[in-house]
């Protein structure tokens, strides 16, 4: 389970507590992963939220950074996530792994279609994201939703672990996980208002998929 971060979409563009908070609420409902994804935030600022959210996960979650290798390696994430934009996967496969991450160093890459996933595994990438697997506002521009019979299409055909993303929910993320998903990924899951015990039932009825 992973949750993406967008502090915009939370009303504080500006502040970084308003993210750490969401952080800590949804590693206490059972996300063991988080992506940092805010492009716009300075490198100073960045750092200083990816440092809080390493510190706030105790190793309860895997702190990742979307597109800025630099500030992963800072702050001692657990990888960098890439997007059609960054720099090719097999490239920053290749930097990582002679010797300038540490061996545990995941490296995921967005993708939209079955080729840019195979290009992805070809390339040594540690996991893939695939989406968007349902209609969602922040994945609009990337064409219309996958569907499951193409994500589960995608899970059969690369060896690496497939994480859905793209409008999943509490009522479609176990779908998605009997498909052949490694895991969900979700920005509003986690981020719309409800009791912590209301989001761990959520959480909790997603993984038993």
């Amino acid at each position: 389970m992973c949750y993406v971060t967008d502090r915009k979409s939370i009303g504080s563009a500006e502040a970084v507590e308003s993210v750490l908070a969401k952080i800590r609420a949804a590693i206490a409902a059972g996300a063991d992963w988080v992506q940092i994804r805010e492009h716009d935030l300075p490198a100073r600022e960045l750092l200083a939220l990816v440092r809080g959210a390493v510190e706030e996960s105790g190793g309860a979650a895997r702190v990742i950074v979307n597109d800025r290798l630099d500030v992963a390696i800072a702050a001692g994430a657990a990888g960098v996530h890439l997007g059609e934009r960054s720099v090719p996967a097999g490239e920053v496969v290749r930097w990582c792994r002679s010797g300038n991450a540490p061996p545990e160093f995941l490296v995921g890459v967005s993708c939209h279609s079955l080729e840019e996933a195979r290009e992805a595994n070809g390339a040594g990438a540690s996991y893939v994201f695939f989406g968007p697997v349902f209609d969602t506002p922040s994945k609009r521009s990337f064409g219309q939703p996958q569907g499951i019979a193409r994500l589960a299409e995608v899970c059969r055909s690369v060896r690496l672990p497939v994480i859905a993303i793209g409008g999943v929910n509490e009522e479609n993320g176990a779908e998605c996980i009997r498909a052949g998903a490694a895991g969900i990924a979700a920005i509003r899951l986690f981020q719309e208002s409800r009791e912590p015990e209301a989001l761990r039932e959520a959480v909790a009825r997603i993984v038993r998929g």
